[in-house]
């Protein structure tokens, strides 16, 4: 009898450790389920909180300094350079909305059948003839240096909205302009068109193009 208990004794001995360890273990999944189940929302909230969340649109496009300092650097071929050349040396001292209006004019003329079919021609032509040239700055005997460069960087600027047809109209079809500070003669046979700054525009009725055919 005294065998017998003894034993027992021993077998409990032995299974309290393995009954201990199987607790510890169920206890240890326990908690990794727990955790599980509380990182478990937090994900599905983080998705939750991004899903359907949309990007920032682009600021639209106004005639100021602001914006044209959020572009980024402006870069393109040979026309893109003509242009911005040509809007910095005629018109930087002119206002943003200004300077988007002689960029149109040129690129009004690059559509008239009266004017040569590329920026570059259009800006260049007449260089070189007394009296002919169509653009100032290229036959005033200077030298074409850029001093300002921040000017430059917005007339460069400008010069990629416009060919990105980024701007709206605003001179009607107008193929002329000339500052308000002289009248040439040639103002009294074309369609004054508009006003922007201190620049008036014009229309010669007699070529259509795209821009002023409904005018």
């Amino acid at each position: 009898m005294r065998s017998l208990i003894l034993a027992a004794f021993v077998a409990v001995s032995f299974a309290v450790p393995e009954v201990a360890v199987a607790e510890t273990t169920a206890g240890r999944l326990s908690q990794q389920d727990q955790a599980t189940q509380s990182a478990s929302p937090k994900r599905g909230l983080r998705g939750f909180l991004f899903f359907g969340r949309k990007r920032a649109k682009p600021e639209p496009m106004t005639y100021s300094t602001a914006w044209l300092d959020a572009q980024p650097v402006a870069t393109g071929d040979a026309d893109f350079e003509c242009l911005a050349q040509a809007l910095y040396f005629e018109a930087r001292g002119e206002t943003v909305k200004g300077q988007f209006a002689v960029a149109e004019v040129i690129l009004n003329r690059v559509k008239s059948a009266q004017f040569p079919n590329s920026v570059c021609a259009v800006v260049k032509q007449g260089t070189g003839r007394r009296n002919q040239c169509q653009f100032s700055y290229t036959c005033d005997v200077h030298a074409e240096v850029i001093r300002e460069r921040q000017a430059h960087v917005r007339s460069a600027k400008i010069a990629q909205a416009v060919l990105n047809g980024m701007n709206e109209e605003l001179t009607a079809g107008a193929t002329y302009y000339h500052t308000t500070a002289v009248r040439p003669r040639w103002s009294k046979a074309f369609t004054n068109t508009t006003r922007i700054g201190v620049h008036l525009f014009y229309r010669d009725d007699r070529y259509r193009t795209a821009s002023n055919e409904q005018q």
